[in-house]
């Protein structure tokens, strides 16, 4: 892990390695014996917030998977700009297109606040997949979904505006908690990234949105929708 060499290995660590590779879909469909099989492969190391895990330009032969803390995966447009892909919450994991074929990343994962990360070589997953070919269905099945999201995304971006951009991921959010309060999963600067704005606008519009009565805001990240159809007539 090319940025993290300052952070002493924590292999001693197991019982934490052992859990971080439960929290995986990928993984934690399988019988707890060969949990600790992939935990013993797995090293685990402490990323500080601002720190890289991996950078756009690094080589590519590990899976990270987020045990404890936030991580951003961000590309850089041609002027420097962020363009955020996603957000890694405990459970989640990045660096899996390297487990196809070895190359260089293209993306950035950057901590947001202090995170524990997991880390399996692409040759010991390679090896646990040959042992467990539902691994690949699984894996299969992460990569279908992040597809799917990528496009309703990038869709979302090229054609609606940028009130039903907001509504639709405040609606989103609503819709996987099963709860009309949520909370933003990022700063409001990462989700102007992440739905092709700016900061300010995302806060006008939210604000706007409390004027009419639809939502109410606590703090910065929690909100409770009042109103959800009158918001999804934006």
């Amino acid at each position: 892990m090319e940025h993290c060499n300052h952070v002493p290995n924590e292999r001693h660590t197991e019982p934490l390695r052992e859990l971080c590779v439960s929290l995986v879909p990928i993984f934690n469909h399988l019988p707890h014996n060969e949990l600790v099989n992939i935990a013993d492969r797995a090293a685990m190391r402490t990323v500080r917030r601002n720190e890289f895990i991996h950078r756009a330009g690094d080589h590519s032969n590990q899976l990270y998977i987020v045990h404890q803390g936030k991580v951003k995966v961000y590309r850089l447009s041609e002027d420097g700009k962020e363009q955020l892909v996603r957000i890694l919450q405990p459970g989640d994991f990045t660096g899996e297109l390297a487990l196809f074929s070895p190359g260089q990343h293209d993306s950035y994962a950057e901590a947001t606040e202090d995170a524990r990360v997991c880390i399996i070589s692409r040759d010991d997953l390679s090896a646990l997949m040959l042992e467990h070919p539902e691994i690949c269905m699984h894996l299969l099945s992460e990569l279908a979904q992040r597809l799917g999201s990528s496009e309703k995304q990038t869709a979302a971006i090229a054609t609606e505006s940028i009130n039903a951009r907001i509504v639709l991921y405040l609606a989103s959010l609503s819709e996987q908690a099963k709860s009309r309060d949520i909370r933003l999963p990022m700063s409001r600067k990462d989700l102007a990234s992440y739905l092709g704005t700016s900061p300010e606008t995302i806060s006008r519009r939210l604000k706007e949105f409390e004027d009419e009565g639809w939502i109410a805001q606590t703090g910065q990240r929690g909100i409770r929708i009042h109103d959800l159809d009158a918001l999804l007539l934006q």
